[in-house]
């Protein structure tokens, strides 16, 4: 378990969701990891809520309204940014591309959504009061984030350039393709070669593995709560991992993390 203060610029520091049902989400993920959700603090925000786990902030839900934009039921990932203007300068550079211009989302922090150079979305956020993640690698909490990639070399290049990541190949094989932003204990994120078998419709995205004490079990109230298994439970050298959907068809996965008192 990782307890944060503030995250490093370049990191992943956030993910949220726009759910076609809140309510139903918020009971399907209440179940699954144990989350509290604090009241909306502004109607100005469309109704997003943040979610909470022994009083850590772990991920942001709001009700779909198509005015603001987004696709439904899909998890998004922020990273870090110190100053988003040069961020943002520093993506268009790199090849990346911009959805939505930086806009100040008083007083929590500035955000923009991008494309990098694989087409794959991807959002920054530069935090004021509010700082992200308060919690890793913990039951109901993130424990790593993965790109899948349609155009892997040019994903490497662009999280290299745009946001000063250190790059390790773990495995340069042609039937797998995979790089890791930092090494061993201190890497935080992969990259994977997914051109092989992603549909020709669907664009590259990022992954959220969320930690949980049992996938088995995990996997168990999910399937309870109106969601599905869709691949595992099974291990692997990384830990028991499965992949699944929430109540209104959401994918996420899920990684086994050791418990903690």
């Amino acid at each position: 378990m990782t307890l944060r203060n503030s995250t490093p610029a370049g990191n992943p520091v956030w993910t949220d969701i726009m759910s076609t049902d809140i309510e139903a989400s918020k009971k399907f993920y209440a179940a699954l990891f144990g989350w509290e959700f604090e009241e909306p603090s502004s109607e100005e925000y469309g109704g997003y809520l943040s979610a909470t786990r022994n009083g850590r902030l772990v991920a942001g839900l709001s009700p779909y309204q198509p005015e603001f934009g987004g696709i439904p039921n899909i998890w998004s990932l922020y990273l870090k940014s110190d100053d988003i203007t040069a961020t943002e300068a520093g993506v268009q550079d790199s090849g990346g591309q911009v959805l939505m211009p930086p806009m100040h989302v008083a007083p929590y922090g500035h955000m923009g959504i991008f494309l990098d150079a694989g087409g794959a979305a991807f959002g920054v956020w530069q935090p004021q009061e509010h700082q992200g993640f308060g919690v890793d690698s913990e039951h109901g909490s993130p424990a790593w984030h993965e790109l899948y990639s349609k155009a892997y070399p040019a994903a490497v290049g662009f999280y290299s350039r745009a946001f000063g990541w250190d790059m390790h190949v773990m495995s340069d094989a042609p039937e797998f393709r995979y790089t890791t932003y930092g090494q061993g204990d201190d890497a935080r994120a992969g990259l994977m070669d997914a051109a092989g078998f992603l549909p020709a419709e669907v664009p590259g995205f990022w992954v959220t593995y969320w930690g949980v004490d049992d996938v088995d079990a995990a996997c168990a109230t999910a399937v309870a709560n109106g969601g599905a298994v869709t691949e595992g439970p099974e291990d692997s050298e990384f830990g028991r991992v499965a992949a699944i959907t929430d109540c209104c068809g959401g994918s996420l996965k899920l990684v086994g993390v050791k418990q903690t008192q």
